[in-house]
């Protein structure tokens, strides 16, 4: 393993943006969501699409990720599973955009990715897309690579998506830091060789670029 590393992969929702926790939490208050329907609907969907192998057959977030589902028929799938807490229908039309308007960027993260950028580290994004809209107006001064799991077939944590963004880096696994919100994402791209880092904290996070890439934090002497 290098001592210093050459690139930084990233996720981006949960890491770039407010937790995701918290925007779906806003999200489930605005619209009046009966909550308990929907952790039970969400934790049969997310287990299969993140737990264990992540492999389980016909899971709509899969397919949604994969681009193999549209965000409309994702939307008219959920809604049907859901129900306002006065039991009347959850409005399908517009469901993902209301889900992530509270997605809004960390420009502590962005900041760290653009330091890096400073110093010739190179930067790519790796996202699970859910037909949501991305700050693409960013993405030209913050990364040198974007790979959107709709926009290629494949999605984290399966190998080809990530030999997909070092493809498109010219890295070696070896030479990468990863950061991603979800445990599973960042043990699947440290069997691979790539040092790992499961974000928790923009602080603690940015620290630990600096550290793994050799950047000295702003001010230093």
């Amino acid at each position: 393993m290098p001592t210093t590393h050459r690139g930084i992969i990233t996720d981006w929702g949960g890491v770039l943006t407010a937790p995701l926790r918290e925007t779906i939490n806003a999200w489930i208050a605005a619209d009046r969501i009966d909550y308990e329907r929907y952790r039970a609907v969400m934790r049969s969907w997310v287990d299969g699409a993140y737990a264990n192998d992540g492999n389980l057959p016909d899971n709509p977030i899969h397919a949604l990720e994969r681009g193999e589902l549209t965000p409309a028929e994702f939307e008219r799938e959920l809604a049907a599973q859901l129900r306002l807490v006065d039991g009347g229908p959850v409005p399908a039309d517009g469901l993902i955009q209301r889900m992530f308007s509270g997605f809004l960027p960390i420009e502590e993260m962005y900041a760290t990715l653009r330091q890096a950028r400073g110093h010739g580290i190179v930067t790519g994004l790796l996202s699970n897309s859910w037909g949501n809209g991305y700050p693409r107006e960013r993405f030209r001064e913050t990364f040198d690579a974007v790979v959107i799991s709709g926009e290629v077939g494949m999605r984290k944590p399966e190998p080809g998506i990530f030999h997909r963004v070092l493809d498109i880096t010219g890295l070696d696994a070896a030479e990468c830091v990863f950061i991603d919100d979800i445990e599973h994402n960042v043990q699947a791209a440290r069997d691979l060789g790539m040092t790992g880092i499961l974000h928790r904290d923009p602080r603690r996070t940015r620290a630990e670029v600096q550290r793994l890439c050799g950047i000295a934090p702003e001010g230093a002497v």
